[in-house]
Parts: structure tokens; sequence; C-alpha cells
């Protein structure tokens, strides 16, 4: 008898495969108006920076899928799980892989969105587009909406912060200051009570706590370019204000918003942040990004497995 099949949905959201993609990336970022020569100049020029004629951001986001494939399959051998692509920005579309799982003969599925914080205009808007797809086309699909306390999540992410506070030779932890960050979002999200903010603090909260961290805060990073207000205040702007008053001469940042080695780890920390650092004589490091780690990996298969569950529970 051969096993019951699960499509797994997994959701980020995206980005482009090479530079010639970047113009349509960013032009569907922008609900279909193009960006200016400007705006194309800027954002080519960042990803120049960081890849010198090599394009491996796609691939992480690649790596992570199929890995999460194989941990499921070996964590849960009397299943067979197939995970499918679904990106907001970028091919394959969210939408698309809903059509693929349907094309394939998937009947049963779970979506998962690579970050772990909730909100309503990230993981929400994922969910969203993914269940309108599946209920045209008819597919049971369930959703996993965060799991930022997830024990594996938060022990993978405090190992980082321990080997990162080793680079600070000659230095006790108690004289670097951690930071965490996130990517930003509009400010209004605070009159509709979303739970971003506070989900992302209490990941802070329970990192340093595993790893006795006595100095520490929050930042926010990667704030869109628009009319609108940001929250607030931005990391750059953190640096200059540790560094002024409190006197800070080493910063760890910690951005346990992003998962993976994409441009807010690689232009907006390890080249803008590190290039502000320098100026103002601050030893800065990061923890190193998720990626693959096996217990990231173990993190979102139990999520997972654990929405197989309760629809079997439930059927």
């Amino acid at each position: 008898m051969a096993n019951r099949r699960v499509g797994v949905l997994v959701m980020s959201y995206g980005t482009p495969e090479s530079l010639d993609q970047i113009e349509a990336y960013y032009t569907h970022i922008r609900r279909g108006n193009p960006p200016t020569a400007e705006q194309l100049h800027e954002l080519k020029s960042r990803y120049e920076a960081i890849v010198g004629g090599f394009f491996p951001l796609r691939e992480n986001t690649n790596k992570q899928v199929k890995s999460l494939e194989n941990t499921l399959n070996h964590e849960h051998p009397d299943l067979d799980f197939v995970c499918y692509q679904g990106l907001k920005h970028a091919q394959p579309f969210v939408e698309d892989g809903v059509e693929q799982m349907v094309k394939d003969g998937i009947t049963e599925a779970v979506g998962v969105v690579l970050a772990p914080h909730y909100s309503t205009m990230s993981v929400g808007g994922y969910v969203k587009r993914a269940k309108e797809k599946a209920e045209e086309l008819g597919l049971k699909i369930d959703f996993v909406h965060s799991y930022h306390l997830h024990p594996k999540l938060l022990e993978a992410l405090s190992s980082r912060v321990e080997k990162a506070l080793e680079k600070f030779i000659d230095v006790g932890p108690e004289d670097v200051r951690v930071i965490f960050t996130a990517h930003s979002l509009p400010e209004k999200i605070l009159e509709m009570k979303d739970p971003y903010p506070d989900q992302l603090l209490a990941t802070s909260e329970a990192i340093a706590e595993r790893v006795q961290l006595t100095n520490w805060q929050f930042g926010w990073q990667s704030a869109g370019q628009t009319a609108t207000p940001w929250l607030g205040p931005d990391i750059l702007d953190v640096l200059r204000t540790v560094r002024k008053e409190d006197d800070v001469k080493n910063v760890l940042l910690c951005p346990i918003g992003f998962v993976s080695d994409h441009l807010e780890v690689l232009y907006d920390i390890d080249i803008e942040a590190q290039a502000l650092a320098q100026e103002l004589g601050l030893h800065l490091e990061r923890t190193e990004s998720l990626n693959t780690d096996p217990l990231y990996m173990q993190t979102l298969s139990d999520v997972v497995f654990e929405k197989v569950t309760s629809v079997s529970e439930l059927s």
C-alpha cells in the first residue's frame, strides 16, 4: 500500500534567479509599476556588490525547500511528503505552487512560511493567496502561522549567538551589545494590533534568557522606501546612538527575522552596517544565518507534521 502523500507549500518572499530578472522582480514588488532607471540601478548595484557575478541568493531558498522535504521524509517514513515552492514576488509564485500540487495529484497539503514570525502583511498575505488558489482548485490545505518560540529554533539561534560572541577576543559578553533585528514593516500594523513586534520581542527575550545576556536590545532594518512611516529605529540609527550615548564599542547583530543569506543580511548588514560601524569605530559582528541548519529544518518539519496530525484527528 502506498504511503499517504502530503504536499507542503513552502512560501517565502522570493528573490530573482539572475541579475537580468531584477527589473521584473522589482516591478512586481511595486505592484506593476516599473522602477525608475535610478531605482533599478541602485538595486542592481546592491546585488552586484554581494554576488560579484555569481548569484547564490535564490539557491539558498531552493536548498531549504529540498532540505525540508528530506527531513520530513526521514523523520516520518510512513508518509510521503513532497515540497513545493511558492514565492511572493518571483516565479514560481504562491499560486503556481498550489497549481503544481493539484497537477501532481496532491489532495492534502500544508502551507508553511520560512519566516517564523507572523504578520498580516507578510505571512498573512502568503496564506491568503494560497488559500484562495486552493479553494479555487478544490485542494484541501491547512497552514502553519508562526513558530517563533519553537525550542529547536531557539536552540539554533542561541547557539549562533554564543558562537558569534567568541569573535570578540579579550572582551566579556557583558561588554558586547547584542542587537536583535528583523525586517521593518509599515507603522500602521501597530494600529491593527499585529502580533509581529511582540513575537519578535518574545524570541529575543527567549534567546537572551538561554544565553544569559544582560546587554541587549532590538532594532529594525531594511525598511521600504515609501511615503508612509515604517517601524523604527533603523539599525543604522541604533548603531549611531549606542556609540554616542552609551559609548558601546562592540556590537553583535542577530537578524532573527531572516532565515537565510539574502540581500537584507549580505548587503544591509555585511556591507552597509559594517561600513558605518567602521566609520564609528565599532567592532561589529553578526550571527550566521540559519539556511539549512538541521535544527531549523527540524523546526519546520515539526510544525508541518503537527498540522498533518491535527488534520487527521479532525477527519
